[in-house]
């Protein structure tokens, strides 16, 4: 819904993608969270630069979601 209003690159959808990947990672969806992450990832490169914080959080727990299921 929030991409229908507020287009595929807006922070609040990079923020509804990051709640996804938190469900399917709790349920062990690992695959399915990746390509969310990446997704929100680039939003936040796009939107909000490399170096703001945010897009340093998602990095960064993209990088603990990927050391801790082995990819």
């Amino acid at each position: 819904m929030r991409k229908r209003l507020l287009g595929d690159n807006h922070p609040d959808v990079a923020s509804s993608l990051n709640n996804l990947v938190h469900l399917y990672d709790s349920q062990g969806g690992c695959s399915e969270a990746e390509p969310l992450y990446r997704e929100a990832i680039n939003i936040f490169r796009e939107r909000l630069w490399e170096n703001h914080p945010h897009t340093q959080i998602y990095m960064e727990n993209f990088d603990i979601l990927t050391a801790v299921n082995g990819r």
